[in-house]
């Protein structure tokens, strides 16, 4: 047996490895990682270093220390436990344990909360309130016109702003696609473009005063920042994307299309919005402009 696998900090590795290897997303593989990492130092205070050593009441007392010590809510021990849930199956798989000691951990209860989505007065406080940040503003519009992901955002190019299409390349576990332009968003784009640096450093779209490309991190802050502005509460970077598609789904385009239009593998992820569709217009391909 490798003795790098039986080790739990040599399994981790090699699990984490295996999921670069199958295009998992960064931002996936770094949430199993200090999952899994909180996991070894919990188990620790029982000088428990080797996978082998790990048993099912381990496990359980990690998941109560969780929910009752660290207070973290169902949602996020859930999370946490389908890292250790992952990792497990791969030992099992690889033949580095015999038994799987979290396959009959339960989850705890999750009540699903359907997205939130903003109502037309929000977004328009929202675009008010940032009006004179260009680059800001066109990222919202972007979120909100064409449901593109926070990091879609990020990681266009100039050249992927056409006359009438977004063109979404493909990254990470996310395939790429082709996104209607809108009048509206094309405008913001615009109005950036006129305030964006003038630089070769950088071919992204949006980018720092000193050429940068802007991070994830950066946009969410901004957004979360004039969220607090126009005094939004409870709403996430994400809900623009979520109030882009109920928005489609209001106007008659059919489930399919907008389920292309944001990315989604499957048609069944895009389902669960209908039940914020209170009615639906006769099915129509022309999308709304918000």
């Amino acid at each position: 047996m490798n003795n790098n696998l039986t080790s739990l900090d040599g399994a981790i590795s090699k699990f984490l490895t295996r999921l670069k290897n199958e295009n998992r997303s960064s931002n996936t593989i770094i949430a199993y990682e200090n999952d899994l990492k909180q996991l070894v130092e919990f188990i620790g205070q029982d000088n428990v270093v080797n996978a082998n050593q790990i048993g099912t009441d381990h496990i359980k007392n990690f998941k109560n220390y969780l929910l009752k010590e660290k207070k973290y809510t169902n949602k996020t021990v859930s999370r946490k436990l389908n890292s250790i849930k992952s990792l497990f199956r791969f030992l099992t798989a690889s033949g580095v344990i015999s038994q799987d000691p979290a396959n009959n951990i339960t989850h705890p209860k999750i009540s699903q909360k359907p997205p939130r989505i903003l109502s037309p007065l929000e977004y328009r406080a929202l675009r008010d309130v940032c009006r004179d940040d260009p680059r800001s503003y066109a990222i919202i519009e972007l979120m909100l016109q064409a449901g593109l992901r926070i990091s879609e955002a990020a990681n266009l190019e100039v050249t992927d702003i056409q006359e009438d299409k977004i063109i979404v390349r493909p990254y990470e576990s996310h395939g790429g696609r082709v996104i209607p332009l809108n009048r509206a968003a094309k405008k913001a784009i615009e109005d950036y473009l006129e305030e964006r640096p003038k630089t070769k450093k950088s071919t992204n779209l949006f980018i720092t005063k000193n050429g940068n490309p802007l991070l994830v991190r950066n946009i969410r802050n901004s957004i979360n920042r004039y969220f607090k502005i126009a005094e939004i509460a409870d709403v996430y970077v994400n809900n623009l994307r979520d109030t882009f598609v109920v928005q489609q789904l209001k106007a008659g385009v059919p489930l399919n299309i907008v389920s292309q239009i944001i990315g989604h593998k499957r048609v069944s992820s895009t389902e669960k919005y209908l039940e914020l569709v209170e009615e639906r217009e006769t099915d129509n391909i022309k999308l709304k402009e918000l």
